[in-house]
């Protein structure tokens, strides 16, 4: 890989800025489970291109997700791909084959995408909106489906696929650490899926592979903090910051894509 390359294409300044924003979404991922890739899109995506955000966040979040995942153990984790696996193999498929055409769409397009993502889900839940899911075992089925199918669209363009995938679990009324394992699985195979797409559709490569590797560090340290703030403060406290943060950097994404 030729490290020189990768720096001349991101200057010190600028991973330390996407270094910092990873950071802090580590932090929040830690404590709350989820919304690193929402975070590094609205904060990196600031001073960045979509694709070149994509590209320094896709190894970051794949470590946090691989991390989330393998918390409580493989054997939860395989029985909850057991129960969830109409929506993860939906979303696994749509992120590589949507994931293609990123690098085809102009960034305005992108940062629509990603500003329209992030401010829907978090207005919705800073609105109280708690979805009930379908009693009915078909209608449960085709709904999982179709949340699938929806992340996996949402994935494939922005690599932000969390906010359906958490309306549905949500939905669900799951225990806490059910509901957790679900998401971090989730998130976990859409990253893998992210990471082979954009592989294909050059995004990652010799010149972005080291950066995107070096954001990896800060992400880590920040989930570390994260899982320990935690317990010091309520999740729920803590998530409708996050949410009013998300809300704010989604129309700031918005505003770039419309002017």
């Amino acid at each position: 890989m030729d490290i020189a390359a990768s720096f001349a294409q991101f200057p010190p300044l600028v991973l330390f800025g996407a270094a910092l924003v990873l950071f802090c979404g580590g932090v929040i991922k830690g404590a709350v489970g989820f919304a690193l890739p929402m975070i590094a899109v609205a904060g990196i995506g600031s001073f960045l291109s979509a694709q070149e955000t994509l590209a320094l966040m896709i190894l970051p979040v794949f470590v946090s997700n691989l991390w989330q995942t393998l918390r409580q153990g493989i054997r939860p984790a395989v029985e909850t791909g057991r129960r969830f696996w109409k929506m993860i193999l939906l979303l696994a498929g749509l992120i590589v084959v949507v994931g293609q055409v990123v690098p085809e769409i102009p960034s305005r397009y992108l940062f629509l995408v990603l500003g329209a993502v992030v401010s829907i889900a978090a207005i919705l839940q800073l609105a109280g909106w708690r979805p009930l899911a379908p009693v009915g075992r078909g209608a449960r089925a085709a709904l999982e489906c179709a949340v699938g199918a929806f992340a996996g669209n949402c994935g494939g363009l922005s690599g932000v696929w969390g906010p359906p995938v958490m309306f549905y679990l949500v939905s669900l009324r799951l225990p806490r650490a059910e509901q957790v394992r679900a998401q971090g699985l989730t998130f976990f195979v859409g990253s893998v899926m992210l990471v082979i797409a954009h592989i294909k559709s050059g995004l990652l490569d010799a010149a972005t592979i080291p950066s995107s590797a070096l954001m990896i560090l800060p992400a880590a340290a920040g989930m570390a903090i994260g899982v320990r703030m935690q317990d010091a403060m309520h999740p729920e406290r803590f998530r409708k910051v996050t949410l009013a943060v998300l809300c704010v950097a989604g129309l700031n994404l918005l505003r770039r894509g419309l002017f």
